[in-house]
């Protein structure tokens, strides 16, 4: 018992620290250049390739969610007759 709980504290104190392990470049101010920059492009598609694909799939979804939903009410209005 004695032996986990000093892991977790030795966990703990590992976890939260004030230094970080690795330094990340600080990319903000290039995103704002790319998605502010006036090219004729939809904000929704200036990520790159990424959003174009999670655009198109959204709308896929979506237009076959309406089909789905327009077939259940046309048979629900319309029942099989015996």
């Amino acid at each position: 018992m004695y032996r986990h709980l000093m892991g977790l504290r030795q966990l703990s104190r590992r976890t939260i620290t004030s230094t970080a392990r690795r330094q990340i470049d600080n990319s903000v101010k290039e995103k704002q250049k790319l998605f502010q920059e006036d090219n004729g492009m939809p904000i929704h598609l200036k990520g790159g390739s990424k959003d174009a694909v999670l655009y198109r799939a959204t709308m896929a979804l979506t237009v076959f969610g309406a089909g789905c939903v327009v077939y259940e009410l046309f048979s629900a209005a319309m029942p099989k007759k015996p």
